[in-house]
């Protein structure tokens, strides 16, 4: 569903980004792994348009979106997660959801907003609630729920449990798997937490200053290549 082919990505003078190949095939949960600093909030923000490639190419689903603007992307179904959620802390949690209905705004986007609501009832019971005053674990349930009123074919998750409370944690990964395996959609996930991310994802990428330098299964992910590439 997702092709990244020879990408180069520079920040200024630095080279963040070498000759990236990614595959994310339909249907599967893919896990973007490394240590801090090694390109993968930058390969999410190439996928969506939030930074330009120097050179190579993004396909989704075999439409080239490397010209495409981010809001583009989004319409054509790549639903995305950023890291640190990036809600709206001023407008209420029904503000920050109906924002998503700007690009699904039609009875099917009526129905997704209800179906998030189900999906996290705590949001239902602080609609009118300010996005700020949620808890971090709250934020980030509003964040994943706004992306998901587009309805997309493929959510990009930017380290959704990052900084969040360990009963929290599990119940996104409960979502993720939902989402993944019961409902069918495409996942392209970065995630520290490696329980986490054996338990959702079946396939995995590790990054290491910018290269992929391995890939595989999650049972492909030996201790080696923790000891080696994921450890501090």
């Amino acid at each position: 569903m997702l092709n990244l082919q020879a990408v180069n990505q520079f920040y200024g003078e630095s080279h963040t980004l070498w000759d990236l190949d990614i595959e994310v095939p339909q249907g599967s949960c893919t896990c973007l792994m490394g240590r801090n600093g090694v390109g993968k909030t930058t390969t999410l923000k190439c996928i969506m348009g939030l930074l330009p490639l120097e050179s190579g190419e993004v396909r989704f689903d075999g439409a080239v979106l490397s010209s495409q603007p981010a809001e583009a992307r989004a319409r054509l179904g790549v639903g995305y997660v950023p890291q640190g959620r990036e809600i709206f802390p001023r407008l209420s949690v029904d503000e920050n959801l109906r924002l998503g209905m700007a690009v699904n705004n039609g009875g099917s986007g009526r129905q997704a907003y209800q179906r998030v609501l189900d999906m996290f009832p705590v949001l239902r019971q602080m609609l009118r609630r300010s996005g700020g005053d949620l808890s971090g674990g709250q934020q980030q349930q509003l964040a994943i729920a706004r992306a998901l009123i587009l309805e997309p074919r493929l959510l990009i998750l930017d380290e959704p449990t990052e900084g969040i409370q360990p009963n929290i944690v599990h119940e996104i990964g409960d979502t993720i798997v939902r989402l993944n395996r019961e409902l069918g959609m495409t996942v392209l996930l970065v995630e520290q937490k490696l329980p986490l991310a054996r338990r959702v994802a079946d396939r995995f990428y590790v990054l290491d200053k910018g290269r992929a330098v391995a890939s595989g299964t999650m049972s492909d992910l030996d201790d080696g290549l923790v000891r080696r590439y994921l450890t501090v």
